[in-house]
């Protein structure tokens, strides 16, 4: 990792530490883990016990209280090792972020440090059958009621296309309690355990990202505690959506770093591989392409490291999120692309840049789509009030 304005000291330090981890045990099972769709729990209570999940959260919540560029440096370093496992940090920061924050501390507490320490994983429920980007037109029913003497949160309906739906130990859930046309500003938050009766999952056949997976969850007279809300009633979208403007820099990471390990293998590979006498790093039309990208991933990571830093320093970095969304996975979607056409078909037998190309595409489609994110930032801009869609 080269060193910039926004990486001191510390972090770099922090970086190849991580780097070590990630090469010497993640990287190895990186094309197996695609195979079996199978995580290893004990690899990740392993980075749990090396303080690799969450080190932004304070330490009475299991963190190390470093900040949001020490989660983003070590989410590069996990991701250039495999980007599937790497979602488990980019899920428990972004839930790590929302629970810490709107949950109540004795219910949300003990789960946190399960999550900082890699003993538990936390899905994220948002997305639903007919809704897709339209996130805040949720159908899922939460119903409170005081049958059977306390206090409780009813849910019945599905979730789809959530990552780690089928392996996930909590889920924050967002449903309607209000009415059906107050749109996000009738949806509540809860903090659900996935082995709560009532409660099923599936797991779809995904072209990418196979060790995480994604599936749906389908909820049955679920009963939860109200102590398991998050935020306020009828205002948890609204509360909790702020959260994705962390995650959101850290995913445009995530994908620059699998973007970066494949132009070091590439820039590596054309001065051995030789063709018409020559190394293949002779010819500018390999070679030109390769050194746009490197630019532009460069630029990219400037970008991404910039929202986080403008998060720790408690600064607006709403519209350096979305841009750091969007760019990043299409960036890293066609360098990849590029640098597998270099290796022929060596890049196109199953492997590591097959592998790559498939683990980076879902992010194009995940977590807010390219035209959501352009609208986030035009909203930034120009205000909201002239970009109501």
């Amino acid at each position: 990792m080269n060193p910039n304005p926004y990486i001191d000291e510390d972090l770099q330090a922090l970086a190849e530490t991580a780097r070590r981890f990630a090469t010497e045990r993640v990287a190895p099972g990186f094309l197996e883990r695609d195979k079996t769709r199978e995580f290893d729990r004990e690899l990740l209570r392993e980075m749990g016990g090396l303080g690799f999940i969450c080190p932004e959260l304070p330490e009475e919540f299991g963190g190390l209280g470093l900040g949001c560029l020490a989660a983003g440096v070590i989410h590069e370093e996990v991701a250039r090792a495999d980007l599937s496992f790497s979602y488990l940090n980019l899920l428990a920061s972004l839930n790590g972020q929302i629970l810490s924050r709107y949950g109540h501390p004795a219910v949300v507490g003990p789960w946190l440090k399960k999550l900082t320490q890699g003993e538990a994983i936390c899905a994220i429920a948002l997305t639903e059958p007919r809704g897709g980007s339209d996130a805040a037109n949720l159908r899922l029913r939460i119903e409170r009621t005081s049958e059977g003497g306390s206090d409780h949160y009813v849910i019945n309906g599905e979730k789809t296309s959530i990552s780690a739906a089928d392996q996930a130990d909590i889920s924050v859930v967002f449903g309607r309690t209000g009415s059906p046309e107050s749109g996000a500003h009738g949806v509540t938050a809860l903090l659900v355990p996935m082995d709560s009766p009532g409660i099923t999952t599936n797991r779809f056949d995904c072209h990418g990202q196979r060790a995480i997976g994604r599936g749906s969850i389908f909820f049955e007279n679920v009963r939860v505690p109200v102590s398991h809300r998050l935020g306020d009633e009828n205002k948890g979208f609204v509360q909790v959506m702020h959260g994705f403007d962390f995650s959101r820099s850290l995913i445009g990471l995530q994908c620059l770093a699998v973007a970066r390990a494949a132009l070091d293998e590439t820039w590596a590979y054309i001065t051995e591989r030789e063709a018409f006498g020559k190394t293949l790093s002779h010819f500018q039309g390999v070679t030109h392409p390769l050194a746009q990208y490197d630019t532009e991933v460069e630029g990219a990571r400037l970008l991404c490291l910039q929202g986080l830093w403008l998060k720790d320093k408690g600064l607006p970095h709403t519209a350096e999120a979305g841009m750091a969304k969007w760019w990043g996975p299409k960036l890293a979607y066609d360098v990849v692309h590029q640098c597998l056409l270099c290796f022929g078909h060596g890049g196109y037998d199953r492997g590591a840049m097959e592998q790559r190309l498939r683990d980076v595409l879902g992010f194009q489609i995940g977590d807010g789509t390219a035209q959501i994110m352009k609208t986030v930032i035009a909203r930034v801009r120009a205000g909201r009030q002239h970009v109501p869609a």
